[in-house]
């Protein structure tokens, strides 16, 4: 009933879509940092009838109650950039659009999710007299380094709103424009960061049995995990060990007193994630030991979230509206990405559906690894993603 009325309004909606999307673009904030971007997207949700209840920070929440009985939708979209300059070329030209802003960029693509999740709100708020229940759009800070989400939690559960269900977005750089991918199971991969320092003892380079050098441990340890890792995880269970930092030293000639180790392991099962990070540490730790040498685990050593599992029935649900409003052939299965979301964290209040949408077009050089400085995305994707977004909503109110 409400699919071609749905479709007409994204259609008419487009020039809004895209102004927004522009704007966030070339205006990007860092995580916690987000105060113009939140300034921006208080106001106009506030202009389309909904009601702003603010967490701490920079996140809010914008309520549409429709005053009558029925389920409740949540439908969340992260608001920060990344702390990094990007490229003005794409994989085939001149970027469009750029950020204006040194040291920060929307290299992930939450300018696309902010500018759909303004969209499906105009579009809610359009036919909100023919719905029943309430929606419940979160904007979260901070997703890029977790500083967001336990306060969007803390608000959520003090609101005490109810979820029936909650959806998510991410544009997709390894799926083709047009495509969704919202099967049920995993989506994408939890994360645990390992970071710890092997502390031994530093001195004259010249004495290397005066001092315990910490280095030489620090090398034994990699080496045992990649060892541990062939042998020991599942092999029907995929986890990557993805050590990114290992920093020792000062000088040539001085042993230094500790060597940072630093990293993440990507899973996409629970339980092999907890036994991979038990893995890491017994390790690590036996392996110090061998050396004279101790460990120190620094903050943030633990896992972060859990991967993002799609509910079985939502997730059905969802890929049914799809079928009726772009056909079976939009829907692309298969797709699992190794990225790690807080989204995930959302399962603690109620069953989550997130939503692959497909931004990699050739022609327009679109496709580049999302954190890379040449991404961008088919700015064609945005309004068939709050289409399917508005949808999919009014599907789970209904059902």
């Amino acid at each position: 009933m409400f699919t071609d009325k749905i479709k007409t309004l994204g259609a008419d909606f487009e020039e809004y879509t895209l102004k927004n999307r522009r704007h966030f673009k070339e205006n990007p904030e860092l995580s916690g940092q987000e105060f113009e971007t939140s300034k921006y997207l208080k106001e106009e949700m506030k202009n389309l009838g909904y009601e702003i209840i603010e967490a701490e920070g920079t996140g809010f929440v914008a309520l549409l109650d429709t005053k009558k009985e029925g389920k409740v939708v949540g439908f969340r979209a992260d608001i920060d950039a990344l702390p990094m300059d990007e490229s003005e070329d794409n994989l085939k030209g001149k970027k469009a659009y750029c950020s204006k802003v040194k040291g920060a960029a929307h290299t992930c693509g939450h300018d696309g999710h902010m500018s759909i999740a303004l969209t499906v709100g105009k579009i809610i708020s359009e036919i909100k007299d023919e719905l029943s229940g309430k929606v419940v759009f979160i904007f979260e800070e901070g997703e890029e380094t977790g500083s967001g989400i336990p306060k969007m939690l803390d608000l959520l559960r003090k609101e005490d709103f109810g979820f029936d269900v909650i959806l998510g977005n991410h544009v997709f750089s390894a799926l083709e424009s047009g495509k969704f991918a919202l099967e049920k199971g995993p989506r994408m991969a939890g994360i645990a960061r390992v970071k710890f320092n092997v502390v031994g003892r530093g001195g004259h380079g010249s004495r290397p049995d005066l001092s315990i050098n910490p280095i030489f441990a620090a090398s034994q340890i990699l080496s045992g995990l990649a060892t541990a890792w062939a042998n020991q995880i599942d092999v029907t269970k995929t986890v990557t060990l993805g050590i990114a930092q290992v920093v020792a030293g000062t000088a040539f000639n001085i042993f230094p007193d500790k060597a940072l180790v630093a990293g993440s392991l990507r899973f996409f099962d629970k339980e092999e994630g907890v036994k991979a990070m038990e893995i890491v540490e017994n390790v690590v730790e036996s392996t110090a030991k061998a050396h004279l040498c101790e460990v120190e685990y620094l903050e943030g050593h633990e896992i972060l979230y859990t991967p993002v599992i799609n509910d079985e029935k939502y997730s059905n649900i969802a890929r049914e509206t799809l079928k009726q409003l772009y056909g079976e052939e939009s829907l692309e299965d298969g797709k699992i990405w190794f990225g790690s979301e807080s989204f995930s964290r959302y399962d603690e209040l109620a069953p989550i559906v997130l939503n692959l949408i497909g931004i990699k077009n050739d022609e327009l050089g679109s496709g580049a690894e999302h954190h890379n400085v040449n991404f961008d995305l088919d700015e064609g994707a945005l309004v068939p993603g709050a289409v399917a977004s508005a949808s999919i909503i009014v599907d789970f109110l209904n059902n």
